[in-house]
């Protein structure tokens, strides 16, 4: 039992590692294999950093700026390990050679496809969470530690069930790790859970509880399945696209709720 606890905890620390510049000890034993099971939790982690942080200057500052702040802290906890992934993403879809654009993916230079992309994403998600103080009275807030779980578990479908590409990567190491979709159900079980804390507090409608992992599931099947018929298979960027335009695509359906 304690062998047990002990692999999970390396393995759980290891994604945190991974996925997050949490500052933790160098000192401190750390797994990597199969932690991309662990990313809708630590997804809930990063959301739930979030959403203090807003809470927390709500009362100093407008929601504009609120919103800025959240969404930049966002971009600084991940590392733009995501957001980096979704640049690249975007400059190989803008690649009109199909063969090249694994080379253009890897090229330490972000292009104009990339670049907008990452505008994109950013202004959605500031406009989301301030649109007309949400940031403090709606769903958005409340939501982020959802909107940054459901995600990463789109991620894990897609590590799941389509091909990687590369021999080497970041990505392969959870592709190799990953054994079906038994990895990805205790993490599904935990979102739901979490799911209905909202709706139980009146904090969600009906509508609003069963939409985002509605929303989550086919916007992420359907992206990552789109991206899989653009390039055959997946890399560590396009999982990091998949969870930036699932969040996105979230917090968007929550604000337009």
């Amino acid at each position: 039992m304690v062998r047990h606890l002990r692999a999970f905890i390396q393995k759980f620390l290891g994604a945190l590692v991974f996925y997050t510049q949490i500052p933790l000890p160098h000192s401190l034993p750390l797994d990597f294999d199969g932690i991309a099971r662990f990313a809708p939790i630590v997804g809930l982690l990063i959301g739930s950093i979030l959403l203090f942080v807003g809470v927390m200057l709500f009362p100093i500052a407008s929601p504009l700026l609120v919103a800025a702040i959240v969404v930049a802290l966002w971009v600084w906890i991940t590392g733009a390990l995501h957001l980096d992934g979704a640049m690249d993403t975007a400059d190989g879809l803008g690649c009109m050679d199909q063969e090249r654009r694994l080379d253009v993916m890897r090229d330490p230079h972000n292009g104009a496809f990339g670049i907008v992309a990452a505008i994109v994403i950013l202004l959605l998600k500031t406009a989301a969470l301030a649109q007309d103080g949400i940031v403090a009275e709606g769903t958005e807030i409340l939501a982020l530690p959802l909107v940054c779980g459901w995600s990463r578990w789109g991620q894990l479908i897609a590590i799941i069930r389509f091909p990687y590409l590369r021999a080497e990567g970041k990505g392969k190491l959870h592709k190799t790790s990953i054994r079906g979709f038994r990895d990805a159900l205790p993490s599904l079980l935990i979102l739901l859970g979490c799911q209905l804390i909202p709706y139980f507090s009146g904090d969600f409608s009906l509508e609003q509880t069963l939409m985002m992992p509605i929303v989550a599931l086919f916007f992420s099947w359907g992206f990552a399945t789109w991206i899989n018929g653009k390039f055959g298979g997946h890399t560590g960027d396009t999982y990091g696209a998949v969870v930036e335009w699932t969040e996105t695509v979230l917090l968007c359906c929550l604000a337009l709720s």
